[in-house]
């Protein structure tokens, strides 16, 4: 498969959405129910390039083939250093090697930036996310059963996180 991986641009907004919507629909990766619309794509999109962060796309000849991105974890100052993420594969691309291709570019990305903390929230049943993480380093943080419900039933979510710059001090 050639492919190659590089920041989103205007243009990749509706192979973004598509990807976004098959696992709004098909998924719980995503816990909304309810499909998106261009602009909010969009807006999503501004806002991250706003913030200065990235969205990192892999393309072919075929358009978007996946996606991952980071923001803030949480609107508080103190928390300023820690970012979580979404990586999103196109369906008929998963399990090609997409995902930890992905991902190690963004976590690269978050370094970069001065990051300390990659965090990932996952739903717990999802394995092969859960594995991904912790062939990137990622450890499991913490586990919140049934505080989601999709597809008529509860979901429980895992948290894991990285830590990107071990030896930074936070003054």
């Amino acid at each position: 498969m050639t492919y190659q991986i590089r920041d989103a641009q205007p243009a990749d907004v509706p192979g973004i959405l598509d990807i976004y919507n098959d696992a709004v629909r098909n998924t719980t990766a995503i816990w909304n129910e309810t499909p998106v619309d261009l602009a909010n794509r969009q807006a999503w999109f501004d806002a991250r390039a706003a913030q200065g962060y990235p969205i990192l796309v892999a393309v072919d000849a075929s358009g978007v083939l996946g996606y991952a991105s980071f923001g803030d974890w949480r609107p508080f100052e103190g928390f300023r250093l820690t970012v979580e993420h979404s990586v999103y594969v196109r369906a008929d691309q998963r399990g090609k090697g997409l995902g930890p291709v992905l991902l190690a570019a963004l976590v690269e990305r978050a370094r970069a930036c001065g990051k300390h903390v990659m965090v990932a929230a996952i739903e717990s049943g999802n394995g092969a996310s859960v594995r991904l993480h912790e062939r990137l380093g990622f450890v499991v943080t913490g586990q919140m059963p049934q505080v989601g419900v999709k597809f008529g039933r509860w979901l429980d979510l895992t948290f894991m996180q990285l830590v990107l710059s071990p030896e930074a001090d936070p003054t």
